[in-house]
């Protein structure tokens, strides 16, 4: 009887597929409990700030008055957004480009390098520089002033050692002082001289200090008498230390102006050529007789070589882009390196036995086998510059922001940066994430479809 009433009161056995449902469910309701708090975040910080944005893009400025579809309309009306477009386009078309092959080639080379390692980490490195400080190093680089900028340091050094430059880009003459000026920057002597006279050139402008090493005083060269054949004279810097002297006239205190080139010329046409020495004196032989002004050569004047303007305008763009390339070439190396050292090395050593060189292997079999892994990385950089702001705003003056702005800084400064137009600010927002989506999606197939 007890048995009998103990059987009854026990619960029915449980079925294993109600075990395995059971464990399930709570198999999913931990994950959840895991995945939660990651999920808000992204409702949070991702999911929100895209709705809100595209809510955003119907309404005006003020945000209190619905427009619709008007933002849209006058983002592709203003000069400014179509220049961002383009800007835009041209950092996807050659930045990814010019990466994903430097990465290319830099891999296969390194994998020949002996100390493979250490170089990887030297071209990785600039991947630990935030942009903003990348952006402030390649401002100052790009600097026009050749004191400040190491680019235009290299080339002007490189521009002066092939093409030389003036010694006395100050330099000029005393009105009514026997010199002119002409229309090219050249100046010669106002009344016109013949063989057996000396003549004095005195010009001011250039400081005492800035005179060439060895100079010396110019005042008996200016007083040398000529032979009946030659035309003499010295060029002198017509300045006393401390005041005194006569204008117009060598004295003794005044330094010649040497290594100064000065010309001959007789019906306008230069007839001889000459350089002056330390005292600055200068002379003419075996003229013939006549009438001859002694010019000295606009070269002898021209500015010094400023270098390059890499934040102008017209180069503003392809220095930016420079700038990433520095930082992101590392990148692109060590991930492609990855891939490379994943090839079946059994392919390349049979290429190499059926007598194929290095430039063939590379072409015909490393570079196809690469292809799934150059896509992905090329995919990658086409969704990171289409993101591109610190680098643009920091190192693009103010002035020639707007040649250089893409999508993202013109978002910024419709919104943020002085138009205060958070609707059309938007709008380009929107178009923004419409542009980076398929790239998104395709580079996340990819990567599935590789596992």
């Amino acid at each position: 009887m007890t048995a009998t009433l103990l059987k009854e009161a026990s619960p029915p056995p449980v079925a294993p597929a109600d075990r395995r449902r059971r464990a399930r469910r709570r198999g999913r309701v931990v994950a959840l409990a895991f995945v939660l708090p990651a999920l808000l975040l992204l409702g949070a910080l991702v999911v929100y700030p895209v709705l809100f944005s595209v809510g955003r893009s119907f309404f005006d400025a003020s945000g209190t008055r619905f427009v619709g579809g008007d933002n849209y309309t006058e983002m592709f009306r203003d000069p400014a957004t179509i220049k961002a477009v383009r800007n835009t386009a041209i950092w996807v078309v050659v930045a990814p480009t010019l990466l994903t092959g430097l990465g290319l080639v830099l891999a296969v080379l390194v994998e020949k390098v002996r100390w493979a390692t250490a170089f990887k980490l030297l071209l990785f490195m600039p991947m630990a520089v935030s942009f903003l400080a990348a952006g402030i190093i390649f401002r100052l680089a790009y600097d026009e002033d050749p004191d400040k900028g190491v680019l235009n340091a290299a080339v002007v050094s490189v521009h002066d050692a092939f093409t030389g430059t003036s010694t006395y880009p100050t330099a000029r003459a005393r009105d009514g002082q026997g010199l002119t000026r002409g229309a090219d920057g050249s100046y010669g002597t106002t009344a016109p001289t013949s063989p057996g006279h000396t003549v004095a050139l005195g010009l001011v402008g250039v400081l005492p200090e800035d005179l060439p090493r060895g100079a010396r005083p110019a005042y008996a060269a200016a007083r040398l008498p000529a032979a009946s054949d030659e035309l003499r004279g010295a060029v002198y810097l017509d300045f006393t230390r401390g005041g005194g002297g006569e204008q117009g006239k060598a004295d003794r205190k005044e330094s010649g102006l040497p290594e100064m080139t000065v010309e001959a010329v007789r019906d306008g046409h230069a007839v001889a050529s000459t350089s002056t020495a330390a005292d600055g004196s200068f002379r003419f032989q075996d003229l013939g007789p006549g009438r001859y002004t002694v010019r000295l050569p606009a070269s002898n004047f021209a500015p010094p070589y400023e270098g390059v303007s890499w934040l102008g305008p017209a180069l503003v763009t392809p220095a930016v882009i420079g700038a990433y390339l520095w930082i992101w070439t590392g990148f692109a190396m060590v991930l492609i390196g990855a891939g490379l050292a994943a090839l079946p090395r059994d392919a390349l050593e049979a290429a190499r036995m059926d007598g194929a060189n290095e430039w063939q292997i590379f072409r015909r079999i490393t570079v196809p086998l690469l292809a799934p892994v150059l896509t992905v990385v090329f995919v990658t950089l086409v969704i990171n510059v289409m993101k591109v702001f610190d680098l643009v705003y920091i190192i693009a003056p103010g002035p020639v922001q707007e040649d250089a702005t893409v999508l993202a800084t013109q978002m910024w400064l419709v919104s943020f940066g002085g138009g205060n137009n958070q609707g059309l600010g938007s709008a380009l927002g929107v178009l923004l994430l419409l542009l980076v989506i398929p790239a998104m999606v395709f580079n996340v197939r990819r990567f599935r479809g590789s596992h």
